[in-house]
């Protein structure tokens, strides 16, 4: 088992067109309306590319393996990089106690005993402004909300949910 990190940051109208944030599902039977219609096409369009984070986070899995941050098979280190996420951002968070740094510990903590089980985890704060800071570490090979989901680097092994899973390093990680 491996875990991918994914952020984004962008703007809060951005982040709130649910569109472009879940994939297509099956098309839309005739006859519905054009706006129905019209949102089909754009997820289908856009839902592949976008950085923008999934509904899901389980979803970043069927996403473009540029948008991966970094890959770690150690806890350790992809809790490190979560707390440097949110560390390098708390000083732009709109809410103070966001900022606290008791707070973000205790964040980055029950984050890493999370994906100690093979759970995903997601993180999002507004920042001053209309900016929201989103990030992301998805369990994977397999990922357990959505097993069916391939891991996006193609030279990671997929590993029964059962087993430990050795180190696979990520290339330029």
């Amino acid at each position: 088992m491996h875990h991918h990190g994914y952020a984004w940051l962008g703007e809060k109208a951005t982040f709130d067109q649910e569109g472009t944030r879940r994939p297509a599902g099956p098309q839309p039977p005739p006859g519905i309306p054009q706006g129905l219609v019209d949102r089909y096409r754009r997820a289908v369009i856009e839902f592949p590319t976008s950085d923008v984070p999934p509904i899901e986070t389980a979803f970043w899995l069927m996403k473009p393996p540029s948008l991966i941050r970094g890959t770690w098979t150690e806890l350790k280190e992809a809790g490190e990089w979560l707390g440097t996420q949110l560390a390098e951002f708390a000083p732009r968070y709109a809410s103070e106690s966001d900022r606290d740094v008791a707070r973000l510990v205790a964040l980055v903590n029950a984050a890493v005993e999370r994906l100690t089980w093979g759970g995903d985890v997601s993180l999002g704060h507004y920042l001053k402004g209309t900016v929201f800071h989103s990030v992301a570490l998805v369990t994977c090979s397999p990922n357990r909300s959505a097993p069916e989901l391939s891991c996006p680097l193609p030279q990671v092994p997929r590993m029964p949910l059962t087993s430990s899973a050795s180190p696979h390093p990520t290339p330029g990680t």
